[in-house]
């Protein structure tokens, strides 16, 4: 019970620290890097990344898995507020011809308000898009944590947590919990979007989202949600290229009663059975710390703990039936780059430790290329590192 009021304790401390943050209210003293960063494999095994350079979203490109990178490259030419820390950092993506789509947040005057904003290159970076703000909702208000797909048709979706319910709420002088969950769709490569389209009320506020495409059409999203009274678990559901969504479902079962954002967003992924397999963070009731788990109507299926107390930001990959888990793992003096491997689609485990850090670091992100894994992990000693997965 000690050790489990301790983590909550870090947990908070942390996610105070980083609402703060995204704020621009966090003394110089106790500021940190802005590492908030990501990465995607093209086709022909290109790896491109993105994160955060003074007032800039920059992009560099590595042809040989990470051993050398292209030099930083400006996403935007005009400089704006960039958040790119924790589960709010800029993303991107590849489409299916190759295009290189990114998102970030640009935050706004107000505490906890921001806007998402997207930029585009079709011709592999040598010229960006002006940056547009995806939605139509242009109210001072939260606008955040933007996560980014693209289906098997080619059509890129963009959804992000937004406050604008509970403004009206408020204004109403009726409660409201958490925020909600709107998305946008192009058909055009991100030429134009058509939103703003709500998928669900009472999302937890400073989560990330996660989005996997689905084997035919349209993308599955799990995220943290407010289940009355104030349980946050998560939900998934399907979201349609037209603007419609699926029945929201419950995805886990933890029951952890907290009046808070963890600020710590759950990671999807999907095996070549068609089951889906899923890593969150949770204090509740059930296997507290990191967990991951197979997501089943109405159930989890082979639900364990990832690492120690001080376990976080596990992310997730997969290839046929082969499984990459990832997490950070802190031990009081270094933080540890831990993994599980799984050949047989999460039955069986082999644990591993990839890397180690002493000073502050990013959220690793778990990548799959050609039939091999590879770990992006940005730290402040190895910026834009990249391990390969024995």
């Amino acid at each position: 019970m000690r050790m489990r009021m301790l983590a909550l304790t870090w947990l908070l401390a942390m996610a105070s620290l980083a609402s703060a943050q995204h704020a621009g209210h966090v003394p110089a003293a106790v500021s940190r890097a802005d590492l908030g960063s990501s990465a995607a494999f093209a086709d022909d095994g290109a790896l491109w990344a993105v994160g955060k350079q003074g007032e800039h979203v920059v992009w560099r490109v590595s042809r040989d898995f990470g051993a050398s990178w292209s030099q930083p490259a400006l996403v935007n030419v005009d400089p704006e507020p960039v958040a790119a820390d924790g589960d709010s950092r800029p993303k991107i993506v590849v489409g299916k011809s190759g295009q290189l789509f990114v998102t970030w947040t640009r935050p706004l005057a107000l505490p906890y308000t921001g806007e998402v904003r997207f930029a585009r290159s079709l011709d592999a970076g040598k010229h960006w898009s002006a940056p547009v703000t995806v939605h139509a909702d242009r109210q001072q208000i939260t606008h955040r944590f933007d996560a980014m797909a693209v289906d098997r048709q080619g059509k890129l979706f963009i959804a992000w947590i937004d406050k604008r319910d509970q403004a009206l709420a408020k204004a109403a002088g009726t409660p409201y919990h958490g925020a909600a969950i709107y998305f946008a769709v192009s058909d055009d490569d991100g030429a134009s979007f058509r939103g703003d389209f709500k998928l669900a009320e009472h999302s937890c506020e400073c989560c990330r989202i996660a989005l996997l495409a689905r084997p035919d059409t349209g993308v599955t999203a799990l995220w943290r949600h407010v289940f009355a009274p104030n349980i946050r678990d998560h939900a998934i559901a399907d979201l349609n290229a037209d603007g419609s969504a699926g029945a929201i479902r419950r995805a886990t079962f933890d029951d952890w009663a907290i009046d808070a954002c963890p600020h710590h967003g759950p990671s999807l992924a999907r095996d070549s059975d068609g089951t889906l397999h899923a890593v969150w963070f949770h204090l509740g009731k059930t296997a507290p710390g990191v967990s991951y788990g197979r997501l089943r109507n109405g159930a989890i299926e082979g639900q364990r703990v990832l690492g120690g107390n001080g376990a976080a930001h596990a992310d997730i990959a997969i290839d046929g039936r082969r499984l990459l888990l990832v997490w950070k793992d802190f031990d009081g003096q270094r933080t540890w780059l831990r993994a599980l491997r799984s050949d047989d689609a999460g039955e069986q485990w082999l644990e591993l430790t990839l890397a180690d850090t002493g000073d502050m670091s990013d959220q690793p992100r778990a990548l799959m290329h050609n039939g091999r894994f590879h770990v992006f992990w940005n730290t402040r000693e190895r910026p834009w590192q990249v391990v390969a997965v024995p």
